[in-house]
């Protein structure tokens, strides 16, 4: 499957790393490019046991790259993971302004269905409020029969044991409503849950709030 990972921060690297290692062609996308650099040279930007393994294999085999094309990385991807930081605004809130520019990017320059998938941490609410951002880049360049889809795929990664949990996850959760994109996240995930199903499918504010929850 294609994929594009936007965001190469920690859950955007060990995410676009883990599932390269199962053959998927996974780009991932920085507007640093110091780090994109780092990765393009071979290294990682952060410290994660068992990760730069990861990366370095895919790397070689060529299903996993790197870009600061954001064009690029619109096209490459069925499935597009935001991956970006949420750093809290001055009232503690998540600002979200990263996750809103990285769906308008995607609504500004698709051709194709896309799921959009929100992997970063965000409150309730915000693929309501990802999909109002991609809808009206859409109607702005008149394309609004344009299919997509806005799933909630929170993680649970402990820092120090990312590439373990990821790769035998307690559970994956996923919020949809939209049938093609829920066929499209059980087949992504199948490699990890092969043993047993840890799936976990329900509406996308449940899923949303399973993160603060946890």
């Amino acid at each position: 499957m294609k994929i594009t990972v936007i965001g190469t921060g920690y859950v955007g690297l060990v995410t676009g790393a883990c599932l390269s290692e199962m053959g998927n062609h996974v780009l991932c996308l920085d507007l640093d490019p110091a780090k994109i650099r780092i990765l393009e040279e071979g290294g990682i930007p952060i410290h994660e046991p068992g990760l730069l393994e990861i990366v370095q294999r895919n790397r070689a085999a060529g299903r996993l790259e790197f870009t600061t094309d954001v064009a690029r990385s619109v096209a490459h991807g069925t499935i597009q993971f935001i991956a970006v930081g949420t750093p809290p605004d001055e009232d503690g809130s998540a600002d979200l302004q990263y996750v809103i520019a990285a769906a308008r990017n995607i609504g500004r320059l698709m051709t194709d269905y896309k799921v959009v998938v929100d992997k970063s941490t965000v409150p309730v609410g915000t693929a309501d409020k990802v999909k109002a951002a991609i809808t009206d880049e859409l109607a702005k360049r008149g394309m609004t029969d344009l299919k997509f889809a806005v799933c909630s795929n929170p993680e649970f990664l402990k820092e120090g044991a990312a590439v373990q949990d990821f790769a035998r996850p307690d559970r994956v959760v996923i919020g949809a409503d939209d049938e093609q994109a829920i066929l499209l996240m059980r087949a992504l995930y199948q490699p990890f849950i092969r043993n047993r199903d840890r799936m976990l499918v329900m509406d996308i504010r449940s899923a949303e709030f399973t993160k603060y929850a946890a």
